[in-house]
């Protein structure tokens, strides 16, 4: 499979603190990639490498991208077609510009004016921006912060369509259940170094040999922590690791004050994220 993007040994440092510590990955074509990390992990600073915005102290990164930024401006007092338009005139290589404004979905916006976009509107044109020389690899820096879950469910499918094209997406995001559902591989970066890589599927096969219990912690008794189980506790809620369910509940039950509140899950992205960066928040 051929190769759209690799970075091989990257490092960042700054006086006194290393940001990205020897970090490694390629990316496939045809792929979602997801970067993910808590705050301070490095991740924006490896993804800044990557795009040319900052120098690597030391490294390396091969690639041909596309840039969706988190927080870009677009020029006043113009609309939408000629917002598109002027960044496709600015390439030798141009993506058919009928194709892609259907494909972002525009062709209701394009006599308006930018400043008067809604959130998810704003990010089907800056994406359409980022396709306009139909670039092998698109970078997708959180691009559905701020938005309402349609507008977010929408620019899934947005993106799904694009990777269904044969284009490569490096995506960085806070949503654990945007990464699980968009991204094929993903790496987990923190304290300035990738920590895992993988399939979400596999990871979290890897990880965890069960399903989860959760209940809210005011549901139960002092008498449940002489029973072992792998526990954790977060916002007043407990969860509990269990590879045999059917025990777990009649050793739970007696110790239960309310069984209509429990629930039993799948484990997903975001339980392993915090598994493995901590459930303490990060500056």
């Amino acid at each position: 499979m051929t190769t759209v993007l690799e970075a091989r040994d990257l490092v960042k440092q700054y006086p006194g603190v290393t940001a990205v510590d020897g970090v490694s990955f390629s990316v496939p074509e045809g792929i979602c990639f997801g970067l993910l990390g808590p705050n301070g992990a490095g991740k924006t600073t490896t993804v800044e490498i990557i795009e040319g915005v900052i120098p690597a102290t030391s490294g390396e990164v091969r690639q041909e991208a596309g840039i969706q930024f988190q927080n870009t401006a677009l020029q006043d007092f113009l609309t939408v077609r000629e917002t598109i338009e002027m960044f496709r005139a600015l390439y030798n290589q141009k993506a058919d510009l009928d194709a892609l404004i259907e494909q972002c979905s525009l062709g209701d916006l394009l006599d308006r004016d930018n400043r008067k976009l809604s959130g998810g509107q704003r990010q089907r044109l800056l994406l359409a921006v980022a396709l306009v020389n139909r670039p092998r690899l698109i970078f997708l820096d959180e691009p559905t912060t701020g938005l309402d879950p349609q507008a977010r469910r929408n620019f899934w499918d947005l993106v799904q369509s694009i990777r269904a094209q044969g284009a490569s997406i490096v995506l960085t995001t806070h949503y654990m259940d945007e990464a699980q559902v968009l991204c094929d591989d993903i790496a987990i970066m923190d304290a300035g170094k990738i920590i895992t890589q993988g399939s979400p599927y596999e990871l979290l096969r890897q990880r965890y040999k069960g399903l989860i219990i959760e209940l809210p912690i005011s549901d139960l008794t002092d008498e449940l922590r002489q029973i072992e189980h792998t526990m954790y506790e977060n916002l007043g809620i407990v969860e509990i690791v269990t590879s045999d369910v059917s025990s777990s509940l009649q050793q739970l039950s007696p110790h239960v004050t309310n069984l209509n509140r429990i629930k039993i899950r799948q484990p997903n992205l975001e339980d392993l994220f915090l598994d493995l960066t901590g459930h303490s928040l990060r500056a």
